[in-house]
């Protein structure tokens, strides 16, 4: 049985669309296969999280699931049970008494696609090659042989189920079954077509040309119209749904359409202020660092965040500025730092009140 998709993400029922997107993020960074190579166990849960994201993140789906759970009949099943005719079955004996021989819409397929940090935030073309039933040419869907036609099933007469009487304790009941004949069809090929095999549809690999936009996230649906599984009957094909997967950036973290990334700074650049290189996804910038700047000051560089994917402008880019102790020095160094001590109260070389000042002054509050 598939775990509920609120459970899966960690959230309530009622949680909000950014409430949904943060827990998404956090377990999908957290098991990404990238940052588990190898982890199937990680790769499984990366995958349910996937899962339960595509469902909760789209409005009509999540009303769907809301209602029916797992069990959406929009989906052609219910639950693990299987479809609504294996229930009708369990009680009765028969199929659900439904007709197949009509027009029927093709299945929607699912693509998930890696991506780079960059190609997610700036946009890019790619090519994808999928899998997937198209309508046979040769028969135009019919199944028959060119020059045929498929007949009327003479069992059913068409209606793709034939009704049977049973005696039970209650009396006799009379149930529909799919026909045995045309399996439910209505219509049968005496001659079937030589390219599919009388199915209508024939396997083939299609390349398809996406265009990824720019400011897209991981977990991004992209939905392309009509791009799914061919349809049976003369039904319109399915969709195709492309499922993101953005790979973690080594130097940059995204927060919405902003990013953050720390660098460090010397002590020499801290106290007597200094202009510095700050890597930025336009390319390396200058920034100015204040004099008397603090260890875990963050500064903003405006508009080199993640460009918004609908309408113009773009995020920012916070900077983390570190403070780095030098290591190894040599004697001259270590005497010039020692007589720069002498020469220099605690409280400057603090840049604030130190934490055993603070602790004193409280200790004497306490004291009165």
């Amino acid at each position: 049985m598939k775990r509920d998709n609120y459970e899966v993400l960690g959230v309530e029922r009622n949680a909000g669309e950014q409430e949904i997107k943060k827990a998404y993020r956090k377990l999908a960074r957290q098991y990404h296969p990238d940052v588990n190579p190898g982890d199937k166990g990680a790769e499984e849960k990366f995958k349910e999280v996937t899962e339960a994201y595509d469902v909760l993140s789209d409005p009509e789906k999540r009303a769907r699931y809301d209602q029916f759970g797992h069990a959406d009949p929009s989906q052609g099943g219910f639950g693990d049970a299987g479809g609504f005719g294996d229930i009708f079955d369990m009680f009765f004996g028969g199929g659900g008494g439904q007709r197949r021989g009509g027009p029927q819409r093709g299945s929607d397929l699912r693509y998930s696609m890696s991506l780079s940090f960059e190609e997610a935030v700036f946009g890019v073309e790619k090519e994808i090659q999928i899998p997937r039933d198209e309508t046979c040419t040769d028969c135009q869907g019919s199944g028959a042989a060119p020059g045929t036609h498929p007949t009327t099933c003479s069992q059913c007469h068409g209606s793709g189920q034939v009704k049977v009487t049973q005696r039970t304790p209650f009396g006799q009941i009379q149930t529909a079954r799919t026909c045995p004949t045309c399996q439910g069809e209505g219509r049968t090929v005496s001659s079937p077509c030589s390219s599919c095999h009388g199915q209508g549809k024939v396997r083939k690999v299609k390349t398809i040309k996406i265009s990824i936009p720019q400011g897209s996230e991981d977990g991004l649906n992209l939905r392309l119209s009509g791009d799914g599984e061919a349809g049976a009957k003369g039904g319109p094909p399915g969709d195709l749904y492309i499922i993101l997967q953005v790979k973690p950036h080594k130097f940059f973290e995204r927060e919405g359409n902003d990013v953050y990334c720390e660098v460090p700074i010397t002590f020499i650049q801290a106290a007597l202020g200094a202009e510095i290189d700050v890597p930025t996804l336009d390319g390396v910038v200058k920034m100015k660092v204040p004099e008397g700047t603090q260890t875990s000051t963050v500064f903003r560089l405006k508009g080199h965040g993640i460009p918004y994917r609908r309408g113009s402008g773009r995020g920012d880019q916070h900077v983390r500025a570190v403070l780095t102790t030098p290591t190894k020095l040599n004697e001259k160094q270590k005497k010039l730092l020692r007589e720069f001590g002498e020469v220099t109260s605690e409280q400057q070389q603090m840049g604030k009140k130190s934490l055993f000042e603070k602790f004193k002054e409280n200790l004497r509050d306490a004291m009165g």
